[in-house]
């Protein structure tokens, strides 16, 4: 009988480019992960396990951490373009997946706002609503988009488009099985006391 050969012991899964810069952008802000959990209205093992790869933050976490620490989306996944055109090619657009979104860099990184082209799916991140500092503009190219501000419900269709402030508690989401195609710009005001809310819509919403 011949011996067994050893198991291969399988290769660890390759971090994704976001965990990696999640710590050190977090370290250079000069924050703890307890502080920086806090503020982002996550418990510090959820941070901890976005950190080490564990799980995948959403499109609104990285938004959080991003005002927190100080930079831009672009930054927390490591995106590093050499040069800030003015012209950002369609075939220069590379999709990014976050908690169930795809989207795609519609602007250049490091500058007052962000624009961004997304894909909502239907059933993502439904629940979560969203508080901080700064301003929001969306534009509906694509499906139906449910868009609450504070108690009041809308339906945007193709071609419509809502700017709010975004201290106004909102929320996004796809109101057909096909989802939303939108873009989507923010300003990036930092603010300490900006803090992602997350829950369950309350029941009183009027639609309009």
């Amino acid at each position: 009988m011949s011996p067994a050969l050893p198991e291969e012991v399988p290769e660890p899964p390759e971090l994704p480019t976001v965990a990696p810069q999640l710590r050190s952008l977090r370290r250079r802000a000069a924050l703890t992960l307890e502080v920086a959990a806090r503020s982002a209205g996550l418990s510090p093992a959820h941070l901890s396990r976005l950190e080490t790869g564990q799980r995948q933050p959403s499109l609104p976490m990285l938004l959080a951490l991003a005002r927190i620490y100080g930079t831009t989306v672009s930054e927390l996944l490591g995106e590093t373009p050499a040069d800030r055109d003015a012209v950002i090619r369609a075939r220069d657009m590379e999709a990014t997946e976050a908690g169930g979104w795809t989207y795609f860099q519609a602007g250049a990184p490091a500058r007052g706002m962000q624009a961004l082209r997304v894909h909502v799916p239907h059933g993502s991140q439904g629940d979560i609503v969203r508080v901080h500092s700064g301003e929001e503009w969306l534009y509906v190219l694509e499906g139906r988009l449910r868009l609450r501000l504070g108690d009041t419900s809308y339906r945007l269709d193709p071609g419509d488009s809502a700017h709010f402030d975004s201290l106004t508690p909102h929320r996004i989401a796809a109101a057909d099985p096909g989802g939303a195609e939108l873009l989507f710009v923010h300003t990036l005001l930092q603010s300490p006391g900006a803090a992602l809310c997350l829950g369950p819509s309350a029941d009183s919403i009027r639609e309009v």
